[in-house]
C-alpha cells in the first residue's frame, strides 16, 4: 500500500512539473520552433544560434547540417566564421590599451605607425584611431586588395596609398575593411604582440572561449560548417574565402557556445567572472555612436522604419520600438553571422549561417526581439524574406536590362589571339589574357579567372571560374596602331605589358 502511495505521489510530482513550465521556456520553445521554420523558409542548411538575457544563457542550439548532403548536424560547438562580427571584438582589443594608457582614441595613426600613408596628405597626418574603427574616413571600399589578390597584410596596407578618395574625410560613409587591419596593426605596435596573440590571451581566455580562434588557418576542427550558394538554381558548397588576410576585420572563427558569452560579457559592461575587459567608461565609449549612417543603408530598414541610424566602434546602431539597438553582420562567401543587442533589456542573440548572405539572420533577431522583451507578433523571417526575394527579382530584370543592351551582329576589331598578354595595374596588380578554342580566358592575379565569349565590339563577358561570382566583363581600348593597349574588368583598368 505504501509503495502505491509513494508511485502516486511520484506521478503527481511529474505531472506538476510538466504542468509548470515557467514562461521563460514556453517562450524557448516557441523560438526554437520559430528558427527551424525560419531556416526551412530560406533554405539554409545549417544554422547555429544562441540567446541570452540577464546573464545567463536561454538557447544555444545546431539545426541542419554543417555541409549539405551530408550526415554530419550542427551543434552548439560547430565552428563558424564570424566574419565581421570580429570587427568589434576588435574595437574592445583596442580600447584595453586606452585604458592601460598606451593609446588614445584621439592619437593620430601615424604617432604609433610612422609608416602609414594614404593617397591624401592631409588625411594621412589628421587621421585618428578612432577613425579606423567607424567607415568614414573618405577612402571607398578597397575589398579587391584581399579578395583578388593573394598578397600579405603588409603589401595590402602599402597599396593603400594608391587608393584614391571617394569622399572627403569624415563626411560621408562607405563600408571599409582596411582600416581594421590598420588597427591591428596599431595594437600590436603598442602591445608588443600580433593581433591574433593579443585577441586570443585577452578576450577569448579570460571569457572561457576555448573553441574560438582568430584565424582560419588556426582551425583544424572537423566539427566546423561550410560555405554554400545558389548556383544555377541549387544551393551548393563553395570554396571557403579567407579573411586572414585582414584579419582584425574579420577573421575570426567559434561557436554558438562561446559566442554567447562574448554577447553576455557585452551586456554588461564588457564583465566576466573575476574581472573585466575594459572600464566602465570606456565600454560607453565603444557603443556611443561615432557617425551618422544614411537612412537606408540596411535593406531591412525599410521594414524596421528607425528614425535613426548611426556606427558605434565596431557596431551599427538603431532605434527599434523606442529602444537602442546595437548589432552587427558577418558576410563571407558562402557564410553569414550576425549578433544583435538589446541592451536595456539585457537581451542578446548572435546567429551563424551557412549560406550566402541568407538574410534569416535578420528575422530571427527581430522575432528574438519581440519574442524575449517588446512584444509583438510579426513574422519577420517571412517579411524579410519577401523582402529580399522582391530585391533578387530587381537584381534579375536588372541583368535583363544589361542583355538587352548588347549591340547584336558586331565583330571584335581583333583576331582573338591579338587580344592575349599580360595587363598591369601598380594597384590592381596583373590580368593575364589568353585563349582557349573561341574565348578569351582572363585571370585577375591568378586569383579571379573568367571565361569570355564575345559580346560586342572589343568587350567580352562570361561566367567566372567561381560561378557564384557571376559573370564578369572585360573592355578592350585599342592604340592608334590598331593594337589592345588596355583592359577594364569589372571598372579596374589595366594597361598592356610591353
Amino acid at each position: 500500500m505504501r509503495k502505491l502511495y509513494t508511485c502516486f505521489i511520484l506521478f503527481l510530482l511529474l505531472s506538476f512539473q510538466a504542468n509548470a513550465q515557467t514562461p521563460e521556456a514556453k517562450l524557448v520553445k516557441e523560438f526554437d520552433a520559430y528558427i527551424e521554420k525560419s531556416r526551412a523558409l530560406y533554405q539554409v542548411p545549417g544554422l547555429a544560434v544562441t540567446v541570452v538575457k540577464d546573464g545567463k544563457v536561454l538557447l544555444k542550439k545546431g539545426y541542419g547540417v554543417r555541409e549539405s548532403g551530408k550526415p554530419g548536424a550542427v551543434d552548439a560547438q560547430t565552428l563558424f566564421a564570424c566574419a565581421s562580427t570580429t570587427k568589434a571584438i576588435t574595437a574592445t582589443c583596442m580600447a584595453m590599451l586606452v585604458d592601460e594608457g598606451k593609446v588614445s582614441w584621439n592619437d593620430p595613426v601615424t604617432r604609433h605607425l610612422p609608416d602609414f600613408q594614404l593617397y591624401d596628405p592631409y588625411v594621412t597626418r589628421e587621421l585618428k584611431i578612432r577613425d579606423l574603427f567607424t567607415h568614414n574616413t573618405g577612402v571607398g571600399n578597397a575589398d579587391f586588395l584581399w579578395v583578388l589578390m593573394n598578397i600579405p597584410p603588409d603589401e595590402i596596407l602599402n597599396k593603400m596609398k594608391m587608393v584614391e578618395p571617394s569622399y572627403s574625410m569624415r563626411s560621408g560613409y562607405i563600408y571599409q575593411n582596411i582600416f581594421y587591419l590598420y588597427a591591428g596593426k596599431v595594437i600590436e605596435k603598442v602591445s608588443g604582440q600580433p593581433w591574433e596573440n593579443f585577441i586570443a590571451e585577452r578576450v577569448f581566455k579570460p571569457l572561457g572561449m576555448s573553441r574560438t580562434f582568430a584565424t582560419l588557418k588556426s582551425v583544424t576542427d572537423t566539427n566546423q560548417s561550410h560555405p554554400h550558394d545558389r548556383v544555377d538554381g541549387k544551393i551548393v558548397v563553395i570554396d571557403r574565402e579567407s579573411a586572414d588576410a585582414i584579419g582584425p576585420a574579420g577573421s575570426v572563427w567559434s561557436c554558438v557556445e562561446d559566442m554567447g558569452k562574448w554577447a553576455i560579457s557585452m551586456l554588461d559592461s564588457s564583465k566576466y567572472a573575476g574581472g573585466r575587459l575594459v572600464k566602465p567608461a570606456t565600454w560607453v565609449e565603444l557603443f556611443k555612436p561615432q557617425v551618422i549612417l544614411p537612412g537606408n543603408f540596411h535593406p531591412t530598414t525599410q521594414l524596421t522604419k528607425p528614425n535613426w541610424t548611426t556606427y558605434g566602434l565596431g557596431w551599427f546602431q538603431i532605434d527599434y520600438k523606442g529602444k537602442k539597438v546595437n548589432f552587427h553582420t558577418g558576410s563571407l562567401a558562402g557564410e553569414i553571422a550576425i549578433h544583435g543587442q538589446l541592451p536595456e533589456s539585457k537581451l542578446g542573440i548572435y546567429v551563424f549561417g551557412n549560406l550566402d548572405h541568407a538574410e534569416v539572420r535578420h528575422g530571427l533577431m527581430y522575432k528574438a526581439f519581440d519574442l524575449f522583451a517588446l512584444g509583438g507578433n510579426r513574422d519577420w523571417s517571412a517579411e524579410v524574406n519577401a523582402l529580399y526575394t522582391k530585391r533578387s527579382q530587381q537584381n534579375e530584370e536588372r541583368v535583363k536590362t544589361l542583355e538587352a543592351q548588347r549591340i547584336t551582329g558586331t565583330k571584335p576589331s581583333l583576331a582573338l589571339h591579338e587580344y592575349a598578354g599580360t595587363y598591369t595595374h601598380p594597384l590592381y596588380g596583373e590580368a593575364v589574357v589568353s585563349v582557349s578554342q573561341s574565348f578569351l580566358v582572363v585571370s585577375i592575379n591568378g586569383v579571379a579567372n573568367a571565361t569570355l565569349d564575345h559580346w560586342h565590339y572589343d568587350t567580352f563577358r562570361g561566367w567566372f571560374e567561381k560561378r557564384w561570382w557571376g559573370k564578369a566583363k572585360a573592355s578592350f581600348a585599342l592604340n592608334d596602331a590598331g593594337q589592345a593597349k588596355s583592359i577594364t574588368i569589372e571598372g579596374m583598368e589595366f594597361t598592356r605589358k610591353r
